[in-house]
């Protein structure tokens, strides 16, 4: 798979205090294989679905234990002046750019309202092998109970192309590159728990929204919303046993017609 164009997902990690437990979790739920974990880069894990690289799990950092989050990265050709991009548009640099071996560079941000995310400058690790199949990324959200702060700042750091869904009930936001819509971002409700901060929400592709999320409850996942049909597939919102949010998604049982959407401009 090619470099992605810059403001593409890319890849996806989660640090877990209990590796082995996540692996097992996730490898029931989303049918993942593992490769070995690499010592030399915090015995980092990457996870496969049918041989293909999708994500992967790895230890907390020291001081984060307990902490467990999906982090998704967006892809930039160069991480140093996305870095400096970040700063200028009002969110923070929580990890400088690090490169990894011969892998690639990566930096983890904040933007404005509170939402982590990584970006991901690749070397001969350009990010999924695989997505939208059984097991791989689908979709990612931002989050947010502050999008008048989110929204610039993701325009002003990526190349992004706004629009707006026009639906009453919800306030939706899409973010596109060229005509391929890559990112959204969903304005938090008074249903989420004040607690819960601004998060980038990440969707796995499964084959059956219903029996995933069983399988995911009977092994400790807390289901907190869904199942629901969409005109995008049927999905629903869970915790891990160990606190990371994510999303799953059946992409080919949709329902309903596309929503409307309106440029921004």
């Amino acid at each position: 798979m090619a470099v992605q164009p810059e403001g593409t997902p890319c890849w996806a990690d989660a640090a877990f205090s209990d590796v082995e437990g996540a692996k097992s979790f996730y490898g029931d739920v989303l049918g993942w294989t593992f490769g070995e974990a690499s010592s030399e880069f915090g015995n980092y894990t990457q996870a496969y679905a049918n041989g293909k690289a999708v994500a992967a799990v790895v230890p907390p950092m020291p001081g984060t234990e307990g902490q467990s989050a999906w982090c998704l990265y967006l892809a930039s050709p160069d991480a140093a002046a996305t870095a400096e991009k970040v700063r200028a548009n009002g969110g923070q640099v929580l990890m400088e750019p690090m490169q990894v071996g011969d892998f690639g560079t990566m930096l983890l941000a904040q933007e404005p309202s509170g939402a982590v995310f990584g970006v991901w400058q690749a070397g001969v690790h350009e990010g999924f092998e695989a997505t939208a199949v059984p097991g791989a990324y689908c979709w990612g959200e931002v989050f947010t109970r502050e999008p008048e702060k989110a929204d610039p700042f993701f325009t002003a750091v990526f190349p992004y192309r706004a629009q707006q869904m026009e639906d009453d009930a919800i306030d939706f936001r899409l973010f596109n590159l060229g005509e391929e819509t890559v990112l959204g971002r969903m304005r938090m409700t008074d249903e989420f728990p004040p607690e819960v901060p601004s998060y980038v929400n990440v969707y796995f592709t499964v084959e059956d929204c219903d029996a995933a999320v069983a399988k995911a409850t009977e092994r400790g996942a807390t289901l907190r919303f869904g199942p629901m049909s969409s005109p995008f597939g049927r999905f629903a919102a869970l915790s891990d046993p160990q606190g990371a949010l994510f999303s799953v998604i059946d992409i080919t049982t949709t329902e309903g017609e596309m929503p409307k959407v309106t440029d921004v401009s």
